[in-house]
């Protein structure tokens, strides 16, 4: 039994735990890593950057999107504005955060295995986000048929005692208008004293409204265990739809689509239903579906804070941009680098079906003709920009501006011809995080390394387990 974690003398990236085993590092795909690991990657890959190469442009983590929210009062005045349609909803997919894409598909998967296994009979089982927006519909009709006092416009009116909070994030001796929940709404002060306590519950559960940054700072708790797979449902479902029935059709991003079927499409998905794309669904339109969803994506997947600093990876040699996109990579937040993975794994299979081939009958088979260059010269500029420029800004573009458009092409290439490696991380940067967590926690290193030993042996946990906070 040892009684301290060592680092093999060899520089074999050879760790010895507490219990004595020994553990080599070998290169590991980045969603085998832990939630904790990933976060410290990133902070070593920033380093990196700024030690080993010279990018000529300022180096940031970029966030995960999530401060993109809307309050409550943004939301009600949304409802407000569009109370000439006959149904309103609040968009699930497109135009959002893509953290917050995911976070709907998890309560829309929560929501249906609830009711598969349990099957509505009372009002509690309804989705919390629909139960607000009816909510919010009642109060916007209301308040046009009622004049408001000012006296009454704050929530914090209502009296409520301690044991009558349901939330367990809700701070039990704080008042309530200090709380996110306790705030001046004033086109729903007419609601009845439950309705509005309710509504309060129901605004404090929703995924987008997250804590203050020092709420969120304590709170964070970072999984020991690999983090479930971050990608938005109607990415993978398209993606799996085109690897089906798209592989052998000619000029399959190119060829136009059904703008009333893709619209009818976007609608399903927006309003969070279970879309199940089959042969019935041209694939022409489910193309056309997935270009739509990277184009509307408020920050694009390999985010704006690093835009320049991959096209400025051009500047540099051979090996050097591809190790130098690899740290980049590193640095995005798992929800874009799991739908980058994916996305660019659905890409080289397409790239690899696209010239003319023969199936083991030696009959030939139809390439589709897109090759990594036409691929990336179509999402290209949908992955990676700094603003979304009108028709006219493309119509006549500055040799600057067409030098960067050739750059954005060539790193989504490259991305797509070394994508197996891009997302392996070395020993050598995997031996660095564990170095910076040895200082501050050994036992969560001991626990890391008996991990990576199991998962070595395949009898690890499996990935998207997430039972040991940190």
């Amino acid at each position: 039994m040892g009684d301290r974690i060592e680092i093999s003398p060899q520089g074999d990236f050879t760790w010895n735990s507490l219990s004595g085993r020994s553990v080599r590092l070998t290169p590991t795909a980045i969603q085998s890593l832990s939630e904790l690991e990933r976060t410290w990657l990133q902070e070593v890959a920033f380093n990196r950057l700024h030690q080993d190469y010279d990018l000529g442009c300022q180096i940031t983590i970029p966030k995960d999107g999530q401060k993109r929210k809307k309050s409550l009062r943004r939301k009600l005045d949304s409802l407000a504005k569009e109370k000439n349609k006959d149904k309103e909803c609040i968009p699930q997919a497109f135009g959002m955060a893509l953290s917050q894409v995911i976070a709907n598909d998890r309560t829309q998967r929560q929501r249906q295995d609830s009711l598969r296994q349990d099957p509505p009979h009372r009002e509690e089982h309804k989705d919390p986000s629909d139960l607000v927006s009816s909510i919010l519909q009642f109060a916007t009709k209301r308040s046009t048929n009622k004049e408001l006092s000012s006296s009454n416009s704050s929530l914090s009116s209502t009296s409520e005692t301690a044991n009558e909070s349901t939330s367990p994030n809700t701070p039990e001796a704080a008042p309530r208008a200090r709380r996110r929940g306790g705030m001046s709404v004033d086109s729903i002060t007419d609601l009845d004293d439950n309705q509005s306590r309710l509504l309060e519950a129901l605004q404090l559960s929703l995924p987008a409204e997250a804590p203050s940054k020092k709420e969120k700072h304590r709170d964070k708790r970072l999984s020991l265990n690999p983090i479930y797979r971050q990608v938005p449902r109607l990415v993978d479902s398209c993606c799996q739809h085109l690897e089906k029935y798209g592989l052998q059709t000619v000029g399959i991003f190119r060829v136009g689509s059904s703008k009333k079927r893709v619209r009818q499409l976007r609608e399903e998905f927006d309003r969070g239903v279970d879309v199940q794309l089959d042969e019935e669904h041209s694939v022409h339109d489910v193309a056309a579906l997935l270009k739509e969803f990277l184009r509307d994506m408020p920050d694009p997947l390999l985010t704006k804070e690093l835009y320049t600093a991959f096209i400025n990876t051009m500047l540099l040699d051979c090996k050097e941009q591809r190790s130098a996109t690899q740290l980049l990579v590193y640095l995005l937040p798992a929800c874009n680098s799991d739908t980058l993975h994916r996305l660019l794994q659905f890409l080289s299979t397409v790239a690899n079906h696209a010239h003319d081939s023969h199936d083991k009958d030696g009959q030939e088979v139809t390439g589709n003709k897109m090759t990594s260059l036409n691929l990336a010269t179509i999402f290209g500029p949908n992955l990676l920009h700094k603003q979304k420029s009108s028709d006219k800004e493309f119509s006549v573009q500055s040799p600057a501006r067409a030098e960067e458009s050739t750059a954005v092409i060539a790193v989504l290439q490259r991305m797509i011809a070394t994508f197996h490696s891009l997302f392996m991380v070395p020993p050598d940067l995997q031996n660095e995080v564990l170095m910076s967590l040895l200082e501050t926690d050994p036992d969560v290193v001991d626990y890391l390394l008996r991990r990576k030993a199991s998962h070595t042996r395949g009898k690890g946990p499996a990935q998207g387990q997430n039972n040991t906070p940190w």
